[in-house]
This record gives C-alpha cells, structure tokens and sequence, in this order.
C-alpha cells in the first residue's frame, strides 16, 4: 500500500494478489464537504473485476460500514459517497473485527458469453459462493457488536454477510456481462470506538447534511463521551434509587402486579438526564406519555410523587372518596412543579394518565403540548417540550405512532421535536421480535420523519446517558423529533406473577445470570476510584430508609384521593376543593349589534387587494342577505357562535380534514386568494381589535390521531373552545379508541374534565353505508344516566345538576339557533364536559332550516325539547298521536304532516337534547296531549340511531302507562342502503307508519 498526500487529495494504491493474476486498484479519495469520496480505477483481467474498497479516515473520518446506512435519495448518495458502481447496500452490514483478515473468496461461475469476443471467457470455479469462512467467527448480524444485551441481536435478519455477490451481470465491457465482486472493509479505529461499541446510531437517511455532520461530531469526536466523577456518583445515586424502588415493591407486594422495571433500570436516569439537558436549555415545562411498563418508578423518581401516596395503592381495604370509578395504580398520571436540582431552575413536570391501549395517549400528549406552547406564546418550542416512551412491541406494531409521527411537522400540530424513547426489552408480552414487526428495528417507523435513531446498550449507564444528552441537544438545536432506542431486557414476565419460561427458556435462563446493572456500574466505579463500597451502601440505605418512612406514613391515610393524581389542574377555574363556583348558566343570547357586526364581517373580505373566487362572492352575498333579513343559516350561526366567544377572549380551534372550507362547501373561514398562490385570508381574525386568536386548520386524514391531539389541546386549558370535526360522521370509529378511553370515561378514572366538541355530519341522504350515519347508539349506549330511575324533577338547577352528573352531552339539533346557543353554553358553563354534536348535512342549506335573530338575543338560551307550535298545541285534547323525534328528520315529518292535512290530529316533539335526558320536559309533553298515543320516529334503523335509548327513558318519564311505539326503519347490518330508490321507498314507509293513526292497533 502507498499512500500519497497530494494538495489534500490523498491517493492509494494497492497492488492485490489474485487467483488469475494481479489486478491494480487505484483509489482516489477526496474530502469533499468533509465526506470521503471514492473514485476507483479497475484495470480487469480474464473478464472477472475483483473490486476492494478500503475506506480510510480523512481528516475528519468517516462512519464505519457496519453502521453507514446510504441515504435512499440518489442524489444525496451520490454526494456522500460516490462510486463508480451500483452498489445496493443491504439494510445494515455486521462489523467486521478489523483484527480478522478478509478471507479470499473463490470466483462464482459466469455463463460463457453469446458471442465470439476478444475478452477470454472466465475460469471455471468448482463451486458457488460458500458462506462466509468459519475463521471470520463473526457474531450474530447486528448494527452493533456490544449493543444487544441478553439476545443474539435484534437487528438484520440472520445470514446478512459483509461481502457479497452482484450475482445477475450488472457490468459489462464490450459485449461481455461481467459480475463484479465488492468486499467492504473497515481500517478506521476511530470509527470502530464510535460506532461499534455500546451506541449504534442511524442519520445516514436524513437528507440535510448540516444535521448528518452535527451527528457525526457528536459521535467521532476523540474523547467525547467523558463524564466527571460528580456526574458518574450522580449517576449511581438515580440509579440506586431507581432498583432499590423496584425492589422495595416487591419485598412489600411480591404478588401484586406492578409492571415493573427490572431490566431497564437505566430509564430513570435517562429521563432525568433528558430532562436536565433540557431545563439547562431553556425548557421548563415537560410533558410526558408512556404506557404502564415502569410508570410507578417513573412517578416516584422523576415526576417526584410522594412515596406514601404510591403506596397506598396497594392497599385494598382503602376505598376511593372521589366520584367516579378510579383507575389502576399504573395508570394513573401526575403534575408537579419543582427545582431542578441539577440547573437550580423551575421545572413543570406532567405525566399524561393513559389506558391500557399502548400508544393511545402519544397523539393526547401532543397535543397538550402544543396548547401549553401555544398558551405561553412558545412559538419555537424553546420552553414547552414532549417526551414520550415507548415498548419496542408497541412502537412497530401501533399505527397511531406512524399518525403521531406524521403530526411532528404539520404547521398547525407541531411540538418542535419530541424525544422518543423506546424500553426495547426484545419482547411484546410472549412474542418473538421476528413474529412482531418485518423490519429489522423496532425503530424503523421513525425514518419517515428522518429522526436519528440512537441505538444504545442499557447495561451501560454512561453510553445511556451521553445518548440522551445528544438527544436533548438535537431536539433544542433543530427542534426535530428523536428516537432513543434502549436495548434492554425484561427480569420478569410481562406481570410480576407471569411466568416467561414457557415461552423464552432459553432467553431467560441468560437473563437469570445476568447482573444488574446497577451491581455492574457500582463494581466499575469502586475499581475506578469513584466511590468505594461503603459509600456505595450508605447510598442505598439511604433510599431504603427514605422507602420504608414512607411505608409507614402510608398506613395512616384512611381513604384514596383520585385528585391527587390529576395530570392537568386548571388553576382558578374551580374552587380549592375542585368544585365548580356555581351551579347556574347564564343566558347564551347576544345583543343584535354583536350579531349584525359578525354577521357582516362573515360575508365580506376583510382585507383589500384580495381576489375571491366568484362562487365564494355569490355565498358571501347570499350571508349578507340573511343578515339584512336578521335570520341566519347554519354556517352563519356557527360564525356567530364562534365569534361572540373570541370576543369574550376564548380561544377557539377547529381541527378535522377539510374543515377550512367544510366538507360540504359551506363554512368557508379560509378564503384564498385567486391570483397569489397561498395568499390566505381568515376573516374571523378580523372581528375585534382585542379578541382571542381563531385557529381553523385542515388536518392530516387521520382521525385516531387528530382527535387524540385535540383531546389533549382541550385539556391544558378550560378557556377554549377545541372542536375536531370528521369529515363524515361514519369515520369517526377510526378514532374510537379516542373516544371509548378517554373522552367518555375520562373524568370518571382520572377526575379530568374536557370539554372537546366532536362535530359529527349524520343523516340519511341516500348516499349509502359510508356517508351516512355517525352511529348515535354508540355514544347514547355509553352515557352514564339510568334508564329505569327518574330522577327528582324538582331540583334546583335540575338541567344544570343533570349536566354536571353526565360523563358527556349528547345533542342533534334541528334548528342553527339551538346549534349557536349549544355552542356557547359548552363555554359558560361552570364546568367542563365534552359535547358529542351530530350535525346536518341536506339542512345546511336547506329554506325551511333558518332561525331569526330573535331567537338569539339575550334571555334566549339552548332548548333541549323543541315542543309543537302549531295547531296541535292549540287543541292539546284532539291531538291523536304524538310523534318524538330528533333532528333532520322533523322536515320530512313536517312536509309529510302538510301533505296529509294532519296538523291538528298529530303533534310533534323535538329531542334536541338527548343526554343528559330531559326528563322534566318531556314529562311536561305527554302530560300536555293526554289522549295521544306517543312514538318515536327516526329516520336510521330500528336497531341503530336513537330508539333503544329513548324508549326505556322514555317509558320511566311517564311511570309505563302507555307504549311507546315505533315509526322507522327495519333492523339491518348495514346503516343505509346504497341504492337510492330504496332509500326513498324505506322513508317513504316509515312516514306512513308515522301518520297511520291505526298502525299499531294490532300490536298489544
């Protein structure tokens, strides 16, 4: 070998002896943008080009192969490193020990070639490509040698090879395929100490180069990962403190299942790590979401909550004095505000409470954390940050993580980076890495927002540690998600009282004789001089002291308090003892001069020089004409709503594909510009000139995602109006797991109140299964009141009490008044509950749908029961049938009562408020016609829509003294017909059904 420095060109040239003779490879390296560059001159022999890239450190150096992953954009390859053959990398290459030499490798056969030629034909070889020599011993293909403790590797799939055939001809010379052999080897030491050692790291995919070199820095410094002897004493200390947790709990409750942390005991100082990185950063507020693996531990010795009240949840004869139905200890969530100890700082800690349902509370987490940003003006993401943990099961096998991930740069839901750190105990409960995920890392999903993915053995403390320092140095620099991927192992089963042998003997009996770490790292700093043994010991008597006062303390507390655990506390807004300040609402009504003003700034541009599409002028023109005839439209008592609320100083967000505009072209709070391309206008930012911000965004299509992210705006604040709307009411079960975990039980397992507003579209317009319910049973099935129980109808403030004791509030309103007054109410209100709306679709629009300015001027307030108006209420006594019904379906009785010449004979009751039910009025109805016969009408099937939740309630109101019959649609799987004849013929029998005064004659 000779090597040449040449004006910082650096030239080798090897002379290699080969099977058929002697080839010169000449290899050219050139720094360029502080990557090597190779540029390799072949001089074949006897039709066979034997290829050997020897990479060797430039200035600088370079990654070593066993971690270099190629960027998959050619360009950026090409710039990185550049070769003169297509060289398809495998998904990671094994480390080579440079120690070994590179065996030779026996030429595979190559087909003669087709035609005369003056290159001879290659010499025949005896055998294909044999696997890689035995004298190799390499290790068990991974991205790194000491990385996977316990396991073989996690890593590429078995039989991955450092060198390897281009087997089909990929070159030629002349007329002749020649196949190319390429070995890869690794000369550099430097980047073997880097890369192959404890800390295995992925970046070569992020396309920015600013980003890879400040990586590289980070990692192929000399001396870079040093830590003084005060941080490695603090480091044991949280590393006492964090085993010495676990196994206090399991002297104390060896049978209780608390989803310990043995065998990543190191999170605990990694998450304080991160976090002291980030308060010496600027940040002082944290936010985090993890699931129940190692959560109590996470709550004691990072959150800080007190010990005693940990462990009273192990004591069962305690009971709960809080309403509601309580959570499990490693569920719940926490808020704490103290003293970074490290920089002398305030930090805020939160830990988000979250079901059992892993992942589910990444998007919830999120979103909190851009409320708080928002909120405190953070627009950089400078004092409000996320970390979120995760399992290496759940990370690959969730799609909300892939959701979430796509969130992390969304102009309207990013956080500035996140740290993502993942428990990867190479186990998901029973299941093998191999049968949980296809791709070679758990990982992997964090590649599509180009995250740099830290791979770092947990065994050793001080590789963790610098990981997450650089982690939390990368989210403050670029403000750019991060993944740390522990490498771990779990000492247990997936619960205390699992039993791991059956399935992993051969993993847990390694396990078995696997020291902890904190045994290994205290033998280490006793032989470097750092501690000796007795000061190690004092430590952990210490905590253990610190763990059995509080034991003892605990055993005074007589009850358990939910409240101590609240993950989101609204100061100012209830009462010392969480209660609200009363129990009233007052009007929802607005004077007309507030009306009008909105109104007109509703259908005018606000801006000059602004060019609107001529379609949007004739709608604008068309919200003007309501205005002048003081009515509005549904759109326009939205406007009104919203704006009345940002004049009081309440922020509102409206999130939810395609909510700018409004999936059926009606709302139209976005108006672009027809000849600047992403020149915007939102006009209700335009109201007053010291409003609350309105934020309108069109969101990602996701909705399991979007809807946890707005839960989570909702939670940081009661002062706001969070509203997600779906496109289509029928796509909101993508997100029922949003729904069924947290919105609806929310308040009863954590004592957290929300008032997030679904807007759902729902009604049967003859556009088939998928457009066209948003499902009411399901929520109406979920509500908490009882059906057979009529409550005391002469309570002070009976609808208000009834508002504070439901777990959510259901409505279908049929006028746009009721939807402007139910709108406000959600605000003033003195306590929070989320409002499930199911809105119109054909009523938009519609002539007959439109509600004066009277109805909404002060004194005016929502109707949960809109009664009958008209001739029928005149002569109570006549009146035959009294129909109930609730939303757009009350048009098609109307017209059909009107056809019929019935409007003295049948009378019809509106259900605007569905739950809580309203007992005290529709009691007040039946009482009002005492010779009807009552039905319910709905437009959706028997055994879907409203039915089955009304008629027991409704039999309860008037003590079972009359039937209530049924006027409706059959029972069906499906909630519409696709074909449109059917649909009209199936409303077309439901409204004879509805005004045939003998249909249910023959029914006992």
């Amino acid at each position: 070998m000779v090597v040449l420095p040449l004006s910082g060109v650096v030239i080798v040239a090897l002379v290699i002896p080969l099977l058929l003779g002697t080839v010169t490879v000449v290899i050219v390296m050139l720094p360029l943008l502080g990557i090597v560059t190779v540029v390799m001159v072949v001089l074949p022999l006897s039709g066979v080009v034997t290829v050997v890239i020897v990479i060797l450190p430039v200035r600088s150096g370079v990654r070593n192969p066993s971690c270099l992953l190629l960027p998959p954009c050619g360009k950026m390859r090409r710039e990185l490193l550049s070769l003169p053959l297509p060289l398809p990398p495998p998904p990671h290459f094994p480390f080579l020990p440079p120690s070994l030499p590179l065996p030779p490798l026996p030429i595979p056969p190559s087909s003669p070639p087709p035609s005369p030629s003056p290159l001879p034909p290659p010499s025949p070889s005896p055998s294909p490509l044999p696997p890689p020599s035995p004298s190799l011993s390499l290790p068990p293909p991974r991205l790194f040698t000491a990385g996977f403790p316990v396991r073989g590797g996690c890593g590429p799939r078995p039989g991955a090879r450092l060198d390897f055939w281009l087997s089909e001809p990929s070159t030629s010379v002349g007329e002749h395929p020649l196949i190319v052999r390429v070995c890869v080897c690794a000369c550099a030491c430097e980047e073997q100490m880097a890369y192959c050692q404890h800390i295995g790291v992925e970046f070569m995919f992020i396309n920015d180069l600013e980003q890879c070199q400040w990586i590289r820095r980070k990692f192929e410094t000399p001396g870079v990962m040093q830590f003084t002897s005060e941080e490695k004493r603090t480091l044991l200390a949280r590393l006492v403190r964090s085993t010495r947790f676990e196994e206090f709990l399991q002297r104390k409750w060896s049978s209780e299942k608390r989803f310990g942390l043995e065998g990543c005991e190191v999170l605990i100082p990694a998450l304080k790590t991160i976090i002291d990185k980030s308060s010496e950063n600027g940040v002082d507020y944290v936010i985090m979401g993890m699931p129940h693996r190692g959560r109590l531990n996470v709550l004691a010795n990072v959150i800080r909550k007190e010990l005693e009240q940990i462990f009273c949840q192990f004591d069962s004869k305690l009971e709960a004095a809080d309403e509601g139905s309580g959570d499990v200890k490693y569920h719940l969530g926490m808020y704490h505000r103290r003293i970074n100890r490290v920089t002398d700082r305030n930090i805020t800690l939160s830990l988000v409470a979250n079901p059992s349902h892993l992942e589910a509370a990444d998007p919830v987490v999120m979103g909190k954390t851009k409320a708080e940003q928002f909120y405190c003006g953070d627009t950089e993401g400078k004092k409000v940050m996320s970390i979120l943990l995760h399992g290496d099961a759940a990370f690959a096998g969730q799609g909300i993580v892939y959701e979430t991930f796509h969130l992390s740069d969304l102009p309207s839901y990013t956080t500035h980076g996140t740290v993502h750190v993942v428990v990867n105990n190479q186990i998901g409960f029973t299941t093998d890495p191999r049968m949980a995920r296809s791709s070679p890392y758990p990982t992997d999903v964090a590649r599509v927002v180009n995250a740099p993915i830290f791979h770092v053995n947990s065994d050793d403390p001080e590789a963790v540690m610098y990981v997450c320092k650089v982690a939390a140095e990368w989210r403050s620099t670029f403000h750019k998600d991060v993944v740390v991927d522990l490498v771990c192992y779990r000492r247990n089963g997936h619960n205390e009282m699992d039993e791991p042998m059956f399935t992993q003997p051969l993993m847990y009996k390694q396990i078995r004789k696997q020291k902890p770490v904190l045994q290994k790292y205290a033998e280490l700093l006793v032989s470097q001089g750092v501690v000796n043994q007795p000061e190690y010991e004092e430590e952990i008597s210490k905590y253990d002291k610190i763990c059995e006062e509080a034991f003892a303390r605990s055993k005074d507390e007589k009850i358990l308090h939910i409240k101590h655990w609240l993950d989101s506390p609204w100061p100012g807004f209830f009462t010392l003892d969480g209660q609200p300040r009363s129990m009233s609402c007052p009007s929802t009504g607005l004077t007309e001069d507030v009306l009008t003003h909105i109104g007109n700034v509703a259908s005018s541009v606000p801006v000059e020089n602004f060019t609107i599409h001529g379609g949007l002028s004739r709608i604008l023109k068309t919200r003007g004409e309501l205005v002048k005839n003081r009515t509005v439209d549904w759109a326009l008592a939205e406007y009104m709503a919203f704006g009345s609320l940002l004049k009081e100083g309440i922020h509102i967000r409206l999130s939810g594909q395609d909510v700018e505009r409004g999936t059926f072209s009606h709302r139209h709070h976005v108006l672009h510009d027809q000849n600047v391309d992403k020149r915007t206008c939102i006009p209700m930012n335009h109201l007053w000139p010291n409003q609350a911000p309105y934020t309108v965004c069109n969101s990602s299509l996701s909705e399991y995602g979007v809807l946890g992210f707005e839960l989570g705006f909702a939670m940081a604040s009661p002062n706001a109006l969070v509203l997600w709307e779906a496109q289509f009411g029928d796509f909101h079960n993508t997100a029922q797991c949003i729904i069924d975990q947290f919105i609806c039980p929310g308040q009863a397992k954590w004592v957290r109140q929300n008032g997030i507003v679904l807007l759902l579209p729902h009604g049967m317009e003859g556009m088939g299964p998928e457009h066209s319910s948003a499902r009411p049973e399901r929520f109406l099935q979920m509500c908490n009141d009882d059906p057979d129980v009529l409550p005391d109808l002469k309570e002070a403030n009976f609808d208000i009490n009834q508002l504070y004791d439901c777990n959510w509030v259901v409505v279908n309103c049929s006028t746009p008044g009721n939807f402007f007054h139910v709108l406000r109410r959600q605000i003033l209100l003195p306590f929070r509950k989320p409002l499930i709306i199911f809105t119109p679709k054909s009523l938009l629009r519609h002539p007959e749908a439109r509600t004066s300015f009277d109805e909404m001027l002060p004194g005016t307030h929502f109707q949960r029961v809109i009664p009958e108006d008209g001739p029928a209420a005149q002569n109570p006594e006549n009146v035959k049938r009294l129909l109930f019904c609730t939303g757009k379906v009350y048009y098609d009785l109307t017209r059909e009562r009107k056809a019929r010449g019935m409007a003295e004979q049948v009378a019809i009751t509106r259900l605007e408020q569905l739950s809580p039910f309203p007992f005290d009025l529709l009691l007040q109805e039946v009482q009002k016609y005492p010779n009807a016969e009552l039905a319910w009408c709905q437009e959706e099937h028997k055994n879907q829509g409203y039915y089955d939740y009304v008629k027991p309630r409704l039999r309860t109101t008037i003590s079972r003294a009359k039937p209530v019959w049924y006027a409706g649609r059959d029972p069906a799987a499906a909630p519409a017909t696709g074909n449109k004849k059917t649909h009209l013929t199936e409303l077309q029998r439901l409204l004879d059904t509805a005004f045939d005064l003998d249909a249910f004659k023959n029914f006992s």
